[in-house]
């Protein structure tokens, strides 16, 4: 008995041990919260993790703490809670759902966004120069006159119908930035507001009869619901637009993008500036340096568009 019970005195301190010794071989501990399984938010991750680990900030010397909300804003503020509680040395956060509450939530601990369309208006930071608080990051901002001069490029458009959600801050933003330049098209921007996902369904028939093509925001209500947007869209011929590559991918027929998994990449950059002593407030946001044209052929062949050689001439990506 007494052999028993000193064997089990011995393995529980080799397990005390061994977790303290894990637990010092680990440098810094860094969370990484996205607001959903969305494509760009794993891709954005993925580029993320690639740059921490050819700088040397990998696992064993990093221990990370990856959380997703699903897509749930009550969820998103209990993984805040539980960041707060985890005493990180860093945070990650894509997409502006989670970055709002986190950035208002955690004011000691460093954060680098990724995925988050205009972090000023969203009031995540004063400036692009600088934040003026703990956070930097970068954006998909896109100037909307590129999205515009390609659906120009591609087919006549008098009505555009802009499919939103109110509430999501990116959602928002882009709908106003939209706005902003449809008299320099003459485009009139129709604003279609989702609130739930048995909306689409009701308002669709209504928007694909009233206007000639959509612009599929970065509505995270809008991308769990694209395959019926897009279904019924491209059954009635309508070209469908969209800033977001992985929407693209799922369907819609015309992309102005950037690149998620780059955005991560330089998320991590200024991540391993911060390490090495930089506040974020130091450093600067970043848009993309670079947006793609992209076209689905699939969508394109369903829809039976007449795609100009003009248009193909600029195109940079071709969704088979």
């Amino acid at each position: 008995m007494r052999i028993i019970a000193w064997q089990s005195v011995t393995m529980v301190t080799f397990l005390i041990i061994a977790l303290f010794s894990s637990e010092a071989r680990a440098e810094r501990k860094i969370g990484i919260l996205m607001f959903s399984e969305e494509v760009r938010y794993n891709e954005a991750v993925r580029g993320i993790l690639d740059q921490l680990r050819e700088a040397g900030y990998g696992e064993p010397q990093t221990r990370f703490i990856m959380e997703n909300a699903g897509a749930n804003k009550a969820k998103a503020a209990e993984l805040v809670e539980k960041f707060v509680a985890a005493k990180l040395d860093l945070i990650f956060t894509l997409g502006s759902s989670v970055t709002v509450p986190v950035s208002r939530e955690i004011r000691d601990v460093p954060i680098v966004f990724s995925v988050v369309y205009d972090p000023v208006e969203a009031g995540i930071a004063k400036d692009w120069e600088s934040s003026g608080n703990n956070t930097t990051g970068t954006s998909t901002k896109l100037p909307m006159s590129k999205l515009m001069d390609c659906l120009r490029d591609f087919a006549p458009v008098k009505r555009l119908a802009v499919m939103y959600t109110p509430g999501e801050k990116n959602s928002e933003t882009q709908l106003k930035d939209i706005k902003a330049v449809e008299a320099i098209y003459g485009i009139k921007v129709i604003p279609v507001p989702l609130t739930n996902k048995e909306e689409v369904a009701q308002v669709l028939p209504a928007v694909i009869r009233t206007t000639d093509a959509m612009y599929v925001t970065g509505s995270n209500l809008v991308g769990h619901e694209l395959s019926k947007v897009v279904d019924m869209a491209t059954a009635a011929r309508m070209v469908t637009i969209t800033h977001l590559e992985d929407l693209v991918v799922k369907g819609v027929l015309l992309g102005v993008t950037s690149n998620p998994y780059q955005g991560g990449r330089l998320a991590g950059e200024k991540a391993i500036r911060i390490f090495k002593g930089a506040k974020p407030s130091s450093i600067p946001i970043e848009p993309p340096k670079r947006f793609d044209v992209i076209i689905n052929m699939k969508t394109a062949k369903a829809g039976q568009f007449k795609i100009p050689m003009s248009f193909m001439s600029k195109v940079m990506k071709k969704i088979e």
